[in-house]
């Protein structure tokens, strides 16, 4: 399926849609289906489940507008379907404040489940930055995110970025909430 077909940008907006996209078997199987359609059984082998759970797990996701079937055929009088995203990108509501945030959650699990003698770069920076600085550098680390999308290959190996920058709470917060 030509991703060109695809919408950019899906948001997540209902319960069920963020209840779809909050547990971790279903982020790596929308992982899965990032760049090519593929069948239950493809699923069930990329994500190391089996086929009866990827069934529901992606079920859950069509249900939720997730993902969608975009081919069939038959093989041996079965119909085998072939999922893909409905759109390039998802878009999480944000969980407001002191709410679980599901995207980092899933970036950590998926690092720590990472081979851990394959290569990675993980750093943490902790910065003092203006309003300006700091909106100049959010968007400079979704432009450099959107530039290396382009140019990802579905015929080589996945490799996941993710990026936070935020103002992390402080003690007069954490004060201000108390009184």
């Amino acid at each position: 399926m030509p991703t060109d077909d695809l919408p950019e940008t899906f948001h997540v907006t209902t319960d069920e849609q963020l209840r779809a996209v909050s547990n971790l078997t279903r982020h790596r199987i929308m992982a899965v289906l990032r760049f090519e359609p593929a069948t239950i059984t493809q699923i069930a082998e990329r994500v190391g489940l089996a086929k009866g759970s990827s069934s529901y797990h992606v079920r859950l996701l069509e249900r939720a507008g997730l993902v969608k079937v975009v081919r069939t055929r038959k093989v041996r009088g079965v119909t085998e379907r072939y999922y893909a995203m409905a759109a390039r990108s998802i878009e999480l509501p944000d969980p407001g404040e002191g709410g679980p945030d599901v995207l980092m959650r899933h970036a950590v699990a998926d690092l720590e489940a990472s081979p851990a003698r394959a290569e990675r770069h993980v750093r943490m920076a902790h910065l003092r930055l203006t309003d300006e600085q700091f909106a100049e550098l959010g968007a400079r680390l979704e432009a450099l995110a959107d530039e290396y999308r382009a140019l990802s290959d579905p015929a080589l190996a996945d490799a996941s970025l993710v990026f936070a920058l935020f103002h992390p709470a402080t003690g007069d917060d954490a004060e201000g909430e108390a009184k």
